[in-house]
């Protein structure tokens, strides 16, 4: 039975499709041509992101056209993804922005392949990682990448199955999907120890990263020193969004923190901590409860018993509080 929690959140990985189709019509319609390179005429004067000197304009990318449509092939829907010139054009756009580049682009196509998968209702199976991972070699997220891009990106390419660990694994696929995650792991981690906190951390992007920070586990990632670090930077979080995370949310902490801490996570201490402090939030929910969280909350309340870690202060009390219908 699969214990992943269902209903994730597609706010960060499905936009609204109408919305984004609208922007990049405006857009790509007011290109002009000047000596074999595009120029693009802005109608609204750039904005700042706060805290940063970075400028993006409101209107969406254009996207390309077979990353903008589905065919009813799958397999012609994959080999799109797959084609040299996407990445050359996240490379490019990239360049031209240079630090002030936030990594839209980039969230953009690793949501493209959540999307191929969903419509599949499977992960990328060997056959497909192994033919995507090559063009992964030069996609690499960095510090000025905004925490929706970060999220997005490392969210939409967990649920895809990008960094599975298949045995055996060719050696490059393996260094190309550690190299990958080591430069999301940083970036999350820069941004979280900002001080004072990056306004744009949210409740929905912690859920989201903490999901798949236990998937990554589930995959067979193994927990470094640098995947402890992220645990440790995100931590905090759970505790200052806790008033925002919605019932969904929560149970996919709960899920995931519990994940984790049977597979020996050093932040054992510091989870128990964070369920008790969830724990009230749920009660408080708890109308809003679907089947599925009920069977994801008595797993993770399985679990924690079993491993002795389910009866610190009170935890017993509002588990069974949380349960009650």
């Amino acid at each position: 039975m699969d214990r992943s929690p269902a209903g994730i959140s597609r706010r960060y990985a499905r936009p609204d499709n109408n919305a984004i189709q609208s922007d990049n019509r405006a857009a790509c319609s007011r290109r002009v041509q000047y000596k074999q390179s595009t120029v693009r005429q802005w109608d609204n004067p750039p904005r700042s992101t706060p805290g940063r000197h970075e400028f993006y304009h409101s209107s969406g990318a254009c996207l390309p056209q077979h990353l903008r449509s589905r065919s009813v092939n799958p397999a012609q829907d994959f080999n799109n993804l797959i084609k040299q010139e996407i990445m050359t054009d996240l490379l490019r756009k990239s360049d031209r922005f240079g630090h002030r580049y936030d990594g839209r682009y980039h969230g953009q196509y690793a949501s493209s392949i959540k999307k191929y998968t969903s419509a599949a209702k499977r992960p990328l199976n060997r056959a497909e990682q192994s033919q995507l991972i090559p063009q992964l070699q030069n996609f690499t997220a960095s510090r000025g990448w905004n925490w929706r891009s970060l999220t997005t990106t490392f969210h939409s390419l967990t649920s895809a199955g990008v960094f599975v660990t298949h045995k055996p694994m060719d050696q490059s696929v393996k260094l190309t999907q550690a190299t990958l995650l080591s430069t999301l792991f940083d970036a999350i981690i820069f941004q979280c120890n900002q001080k004072p906190q990056a306004r744009d951390i949210d409740a929905q992007g912690v859920s989201n990263l903490f999901w798949a920070m236990a998937k990554l586990v589930d995959n067979g990632q193994e927990q470094t020193p640098e995947f402890n670090e992220v645990l440790a930077a995100l931590l905090p979080h759970v505790n200052a969004q806790k008033d925002q995370f919605i019932l969904q949310n929560i149970v996919n902490l709960l899920w995931a923190m519990t994940k984790l801490m049977i597979n020996g996570s050093e932040q054992t201490p510091e989870f128990n901590d964070s369920v008790a402090e969830l724990l009230p939030c749920v009660s408080a929910q708890k109308d809003q409860f679907i089947p599925q969280h009920i069977s994801n909350l008595l797993w993770a309340m399985a679990k924690l018993r079993t491993k002795g870690r389910g009866r610190h202060r009170g935890s017993t009390r509002q588990w069974s509080c949380c349960c009650h219908m």
